[in-house]
């Protein structure tokens, strides 16, 4: 029996990769304005920090992850082309994790002493987000867009679905 998908869901598919992006890029933005909040001695306890940075670094890691793992396989099956975009993308999500690691290590133990250089970090990483997102939306979305997804779902693809 043939599995008729929804053919506006699977071109929705680039949308939600940007609304994804959209996502992680607003939850960074609020790390940073509340570790500057906090270095300029607002009451924010670290361990707030830490708990939206370590929710914000998984679900980024979880979509790094699923691009990895399904999203970008699946895109090189049907579009051979691409593999030199998908290998830089793959050596991207290499070093933003890397970055990952830094913040959350300084993290673990900000005060008021290393919290300005904690920010810069974040500011590091959000800087290479932003020219990482950019680039693969530009490259990728018209490509998920016309991705035969067969039963596979934007979470599997994206680590992550909106809406």
């Amino acid at each position: 029996m043939a599995v008729h998908l929804d053919v506006n869901r699977a071109r929705a598919l680039g949308q939600e990769l940007v609304a994804v992006h959209h996502w992680l890029r607003t939850e960074l933005t609020r790390i940073r304005t509340d570790v500057t909040a906090y270095a300029a001695g607002s009451d924010l306890r670290p361990m707030q920090l830490r708990a939206h940075c370590t929710a914000f670094c998984a679900a980024l890691t979880r979509h790094h992850t699923s691009e990895d793992a399904a999203g970008f396989p699946a895109l090189a099956a049907q579009f051979p082309e691409l593999a030199p975009v998908l290998t830089q993308l793959r050596a991207d999500h290499e070093l933003v994790a890397d970055i990952l690691r830094r913040s959350t290590e300084l993290l673990d133990s900000i005060g008021p002493d290393n919290a300005d250089t904690v920010r810069r970090e974040l500011d590091g990483l959000a800087a290479i987000l932003e020219s990482h997102f950019r680039w693969e939306e530009r490259r990728l979305v018209q490509a998920f867009d016309e991705l035969e997804m067969g039963t596979r779902t934007g979470g599997e693809l994206l680590g992550a679905e909106v809406g």
